[in-house]
């Protein structure tokens, strides 16, 4: 038995029964060592962004790790962009790095790189193994400390020779680690809430793993109970919503109306989430959206016992239970297909249990209105700000969750981590894409205004333009082996939502809208 058979036999005994990778020379021994361990799932990805933002939607979805298995520091660099978004979701993800031999390092061979330094800007946990008999060992710790909590990225650095190298000892068990509990909330922050919600204008402003809708609900019968305004971020790692869900009031993306949303705020109580700051800084806008004066209580920050704080606060109000807002599900649209048009035949053929990974920007500005009364179903946003996470994303939920996944894409964003769509059709997943094409980074022209830059020629226009050449979205899909279509109306959209919604396997949908913001 050799290092890659003691760190798969490791996993498996810890439930890690999922890897996203892109191999190289240096990981050939653990690629191999696959066939001995029938228990994990090896999946191929063309791109190692790819693979680290399909264990970030696994993790989502699963709430436990998948791996992931890169080829040195150039493979965890070129993935690093999706881990920055799986740390700020805060999901457990386990990094296998595959790295030179331990004899082979110091020669300053071409793909030689400081990994540490790549790893410790993921301000997660970082091991470099040099013996095959502790590999199993620092598996496990590995494991336990991408649980955190909150969860975090762990880093797992595997030399070529640890893996090809046999283990001098075989134990009996391999080690298995316990998933920590969350942290207890603090009894003097959570008296101080207490004593806000009861006399003071109050936002509960929820994030993190506190937007299941068990605890929505309770968060609502806090709120109606002292009169306070319910809130969310505005980018949530995963949330439950549609008919029969408590709906908090989200988080406008532009700092301008958020600071508005916020400016009656006297205490901001925090449960899973931290202090709503600016996306970016804009000249003469305030970075900290609260008002100056307001009080900050992080009653549950992450990794904390969200659910029993939430618990807590409604025994001690005595909150009675609160009716649910009703509404009309979205009626089908018809004619020109428009981002109000393409919102309302999304919300109007939702299904109960889908999973949506939501990286429409601009053109999804109307989604949470028109997805509101839509069956109950579960809303994964773009944490992290780095584009290129929504069909990874997709990709790994549906492999955790064996359901269909709705991935809505920006087709600019999509261009990022287009290989998703091969191992989607390799591993027949049941993914909807809807690649929305407004042949345009169309945000962008809405924050060239923002920051105050001035333009005044082609040069800087056509940095923005996506029309020269015209990218073909569904080619670019079919090309990798999944059905695809091209829709140009409101009518067709829904046509081919519900059709793909019956059809097992994955199904790319091409719609085209207007050029840029509209």
């Amino acid at each position: 038995m050799n290092g890659a058979h003691a760190l798969l036999a490791t996993l498996e005994a810890n439930d890690v029964n999922v890897c996203f990778a892109n191999p190289g020379t240096s990981e050939m021994h653990f690629v191999a060592a696959l066939d001995d361990a029938p228990a994990m799932r090896g999946i191929l990805c063309l791109f190692e962004g790819v693979a680290t933002g399909a264990a970030d939607g696994y993790a989502r979805v699963k709430d436990s790790p998948a791996a992931t298995l890169l080829h040195l520091g150039p493979g965890l660099a070129n993935g690093w962009a999706n881990l920055h978004n799986a740390r700020r979701a805060r999901v457990p993800l386990l990094n296998i790095v595959g790295d030179h031999a331990t004899y082979h390092a110091h020669l300053d061979a071409p793909l030689q790189s400081n990994v540490q330094l790549l790893a410790d800007a993921l301000e997660g946990w970082y091991c470099r193994t040099t013996s095959s008999d502790d590999l199993a060992g620092d598996a496990a710790r590995a494991i336990e400390a991408a649980y955190g909590p909150p969860g975090r990225v762990a880093t797992l650095v595997l030399p070529a020779d640890v893996s090809w190298s046999d283990v001098g000892s075989v134990p009996s068990s391999w080690p298995r680690t316990e998933r920590p509990s969350p942290r207890a909330i603090d009894d003097a922050t959570f008296e101080r809430a207490l004593a806000a919600l009861r006399s003071k204008r109050c936002t509960i402003f929820l994030g993190g793993n506190a937007l299941s809708k068990e605890q929505t609900g309770l968060a609502q019968r806090v709120a109606s109970a002292t009169s306070s305004r319910l809130m969310m971020e505005t980018f949530a790692t995963k949330m439950d919503r549609g008919a029969g869900v408590a709906s908090p009031e989200r988080l406008i993306y532009v700092s301008e109306f958020a600071v508005d949303q916020l400016k009656e705020t006297e205490v901001l109580v925090l449960v899973g989430s931290t202090e709503p700051v600016g996306f970016f800084a804009y000249p003469n806008v305030p970075s900290r959206l609260a008002p100056e004066n307001c009080e900050i209580i992080h009653v549950a920050p992450p990794g904390s016992d969200t659910l029993g704080a939430l618990e807590a606060l409604v025994e001690a109000l005595r909150a009675p239970t609160v009716a649910l807002e009703h509404g009309e599900p979205t009626v089908p649209p018809s004619g020109e297909l428009t981002t109000q048009s393409f919102s309302a035949a999304v919300g109007a053929t939702l299904k109960e249990g889908v999973i949506v990974a939501d990286e429409s920007n601009t053109s999804g500005i109307h989604l949470f209105g028109a997805t509101r009364f839509a069956p109950e179903h579960q809303w994964m946003t773009l944490t992290g700000g780095a584009i290129g996470y929504g069909l990874p994303v997709a990709l790994g939920a549906a492999v955790a969750s064996k359901g269909r996944v709705l991935a809505l894409e920006s087709d600019g964003s999509m261009m990022y981590t287009l290989q998703a769509l091969w191992t989607m059709a390799r591993e027949g997943l049941d993914v909807t894409v809807v690649g929305l094409s407004n042949r345009s980074y169309a945000v962008l022209n809405m924050e060239l205004t923002r920051v105050g830059a001035v333009t005044d020629g082609g040069a800087s226009a056509r940095m923005l333009e996506l029309d020269d050449p015209t990218l073909d979205l569904s080619r670019l899909a079919q090309a990798q082996g999944v059905p695809s279509v091209r829709v140009t109306s409101a009518d067709e959209l829904v046509v081919a939502l519900e059709r793909t919604y019956a059809t097992p396997g994955p199904m790319f949908i091409e719609a085209v809208l207007p050029k840029g913001l509209h």
